[in-house]
């Protein structure tokens, strides 16, 4: 900066070190303040009028530009301001290091030396941010004219650039280097320093919700060993906005709407190597919904028609704008299929302070009438408009509806197509008609993966995909992948559209080959899949798949290294061949979840129904159904669950094959091996094959918790509780002797670590049977799995 400021001062004086004034002519220049004039010469006397004026000095730049930017011309008269103020264009125009006046009689000599140009631009010392990146943030370029004052506004835009990828103690200096012909080098000497990372994250005026809870809802982590993969612990500044407002939401979500962030500090530890970053918030008390009243002056508007979607709010709970928000959207959809476009719910709310809720009287009220005029979209290169209109379901010419528009944004950000999404509604041709102005960003959607996984039963499991989001700009998906393991092989072609025919209404087609040779079973499959469905909501949080699939299967006896098949089940052998199946699912879906990926409240429930026999060689109905409910405790630091699922399948033919019963262990039965429990082959004479059931019934009951490490460790306690049992066959050789056919229950019970790192969640089952069947049921004590993708 020192440099830049002698510079800057060195330029400023510079007419005043070189003008020239002789005895007879003075010439009064004014600058910052300054007056010079000639000796005994008052200066407003001083003037002239050119009979020429020549130019000295330039090379490059010609006389004539020089004489248009100074603005002067032979035969006008001038005065000394005048002439000072040519002198101050000319230095503005940053083509000059010094430009002189001389005023002799009538003659005036501009001698200038010129400013070098920028032979080329260089980046040294930069590791972290690329050369292209950091040409794009300066605006100085080669073949220029090189300005000292762009140079430095040039460094700080590196140095910025710097400071949001969390390295703020990062220097810039530009530097010149001369060539030949007043031709310069610049080069931006960069210091990077090491990425400042958040050593600790305080919080002062909390006392319902530990430190530890509200560093989970807020983006900035503590720096641990996962987060530093992430970059969610460097310090960027422009984060604690978005921290201020996660805060804001958490705690008026659960009712304290009177909570303020105070101040945000962020301090440099002593060694200047990381943040110390404090939260000072005030909660404020906790309210909860009161009375909620429907009322309505509209004629026409029976109040008691829309009066059961109250329902969805219970007096006494927590207030949550949340569920408020979605009742007056289903109200205004409700209203809208009542055919009353214009009669919206809005809300009154009214604060006891001393019981401490909030009555909420919803009034169902006319609105302006405005129209929507037309949609707008920008910004969408690849993307065709019909995706983006998609996601509106509203159309010109239908009654304007605001909360319309945030659910159609929220849409369109969920598709993951774009960085940025902005919409905007403004006035139309008139004031009764609205234009909706749709300006969003587009970003890859492109993916090439390669994952793995890895459990203590599977072993490795590697995948590779490529994908594409958005095909052809049309919102479609296209991928195709392929698995690897030692007992499984597969490849698989998806394509889906999730507006087929421009409705609300997903279709898409799934082909699978796959070859396995079960560790458990002894047998080797093939399979080719070709699976067609629709989907479609049947509700505002429930949905229906429908799927046609058409299987054909071939099923062998595994042989060993010299060719020779193993031993297997009577039951197991009448299995082997192939066969086709032609069937049709049906998934139904409702999820009442407070979040997909967390979830700590609300449950979720889903039933699959396959019917096989539409052709093909297999006649069954195979059921299946799961419900799950989610809850919390102590300001949601321990997260339970409970689970229940179970199945069934009938068979219509000459009965089922393995690969369509069901198992049990596992994952889906802790304490237990895959494929461990259930009806098998007598092992005490025989293979002791599992052969799976028709049947199956299992209940899961987890808790997770913080086990009292710091967070930034990312691991996490949890015991657990399951019980099920698998049991029915339909189909066994007579030659076989089962065992386990009966419903009798097993319990297993343990205990788990979760560890969050960079390589992706881990998970430790530590299990201990309870009630099992000795000598039959094949158990576990400990499981590891690990999923992730790089």
């Amino acid at each position: 900066m020192a440099y830049f400021y002698a510079e800057n001062l060195k330029r400023a004086l510079a007419p005043l070190r070189t003008a020239t004034l002789t005895s007879s002519t003075a010439v009064a220049l004014v600058l910052g303040g300054i007056v010079v004039s000639g000796a005994g010469t008052p200066v407003a006397a001083q003037s002239t009028t050119p009979s020429s004026i020549t130019v000295v000095g330039n090379q490059r730049i010609a006389s004539s530009t020089i004489l248009t930017l100074a603005n002067l011309q032979t035969g006008t008269r001038y005065s000394a301001g005048q002439l000072n103020a040519a002198v101050q264009r000319l230095n503005a125009s940053g083509f000059f290091k010094s430009v002189d006046f001389t005023v002799n009689g009538g003659r005036i000599t501009i001698d200038v030396v010129e400013n070098p140009t920028i032979s080329r631009i260089a980046f040294e010392g930069n590791k972290k941010l690329k050369d292209d990146a950091l040409s794009a943030l300066v605006s100085s370029q080669s073949r220029q004219t090189y300005s000292a004052t762009r140079a430095e506004q040039d460094a700080n835009e590196i140095a910025t650039a710097y400071s949001v990828s969390g390295r703020v103690l990062a220097t810039v200096t530009p530097k010149i280097i001369e060539r030949s012909d007043n031709r310069v080098d610049l080069v931006f000497q960069v210091v990077e320093g090491r990425v400042t990372e958040i050593e600790n994250i305080t919080f002062t005026g909390n006392r319902k919700f530990s430190e530890r809870r509200l560093r989970a809802a807020i983006a900035t982590k503590q720096a641990g060993l996962a987060s530093g993969f992430s970059g969610k612990d460097t310090f960027i500044e422009d984060r604690l906005e978005l921290d201020k407002q996660n805060l804001r939401s958490f705690y008026q979500n659960r009712g304290y709407i009177d909570f303020t962030v105070n101040s945000v500090s962020a301090d440099l530890t002593r060694e200047r190597d990381g943040f110390l970053l404090a939260f000072d918030v005030t909660e404020g008390q906790q309210y909860y919904f009161g009375d909620i009243e429907l009322v309505s002056n509209e004629t026409g508007v029976d109040v008691r028609a829309f009066e059961k979607e109250l329902r969805v709010i219970k007096s006494g709970r927590p207030y949550d704008p949340r569920k408020l928000e979605n009742l007056l959207q289903e109200l205004d959809a409700q209203l809208a299929d009542a055919r009353f476009p214009f009669v919206t719910a809005r809300p009154n709310i009214t604060r006891n302070e001393e019981s401490r809720t909030l009555d909420v009287v919803i009034d169902l009220a006319r609105g302006q009438r405005v129209f929507v005029e037309r949609i707008d979209i920008e910004g969408n290169s690849t993307t065709l408009d019909r995706v983006v209109r998609s996601k509106f379901e509203l159309a010109e010419g239908d009654a304007f509806n605001q909360r319309e528009i945030q659910k159609a944004t929220d849409r369109i950000r969920a598709t993951g197509y774009f960085g940025s999404v902005d919409v905007q509604a403004r006035e139309g041709s008139s004031p009764q008609s609205a234009i909706i102005d749709v300006d969003v960003e587009e970003q890859p959607t492109g993916d090439i993966g390669i994952g793995g996984s890895y459990s203590s039963s599977d072993g490795v499991v590697v995948n590779l995909s490529v994908e594409e989001r958005n095909f052809l700009g049309r919102g479609q998906t296209l991928r195709l992948g392929g698995t690897n393991s030692s007992d499984s092989k597969s490849l698989d072609f998806g394509f889906h559209d999730p507006s087929f025919l421009d409705r609300n209404v997903s279709a898409g087609i799934d082909i699978t080959y796959n070859e396995a040779t079960p560790s458990y079973i002894p047998i080797e499959t093939e399979r080719l899949i070709i699976r067609p469905s629709f989907g479609f909501p049947v509700g505002k949080y429930s949905d229906l798949n429908v799927a046609y699939k058409f299987e054909r299967e071939s099923i062998a006896i595994q042989q060993d290294d010299d060719g020779v098949e193993l031993a297997a089940s009577p039951t197991i052998q009448d299995d082997v061949g192939e066969l086709d199946k032609s069937s049709i699912i049906l998934r139904y879906n409702y999820d009442r979840r407070n979040s997909i990926v967390a979830p700590t409240g609300g449950y979720q429930i889903s039933a699959t129904q396959e019917f096989a026999g539409l052709g093909g060689d297999a006649e069954f109905s195979k059921t299946s159904v799961r419900f799950k409910t989610f809850s919390s405790l102590l300001n949601e630091q321990v997260v339970l669950s409970a689970e229940l699922e179970g199945g069934y399948l009938h068979n219509f033919g000459s009965g089922s094959r393995v690969t369509d019963r069901f198992f049990l262990g596992g994952g889906s039965l802790r304490g237990f091996d895959d494929y461990g429990i259930g009806p098998r082959e007598d092992g005490a004479t025989g293979t002791g094959d599992p052969l799976g059931g028709n049947a199956f019934a299992v209940a899961r009951l987890e808790a997770s918790f913080p086990v009292g490490l710091p967070e930034e460790y990312g691991i996490f306690g949890g015991v657990f509780l399951d019980a099920g049992s698998v049991w029915e066959l339909d189909n066994t050789s007579p030659s076989s002797s089962v065992v386990s056919l009966d419903k009798d229950l097993r319990v297993a019970a343990g205990v788990s670590i979760f560890w969050e790192t960079p390589i992706g969640p881990l998970r430790f089952d530590f299990s201990r049977p309870l009630k099992h069947q000795e000598g039959v049921d094949v158990t576990e004590d400990f499981r590891f799995s690990i999923q992730t993708r790089f």
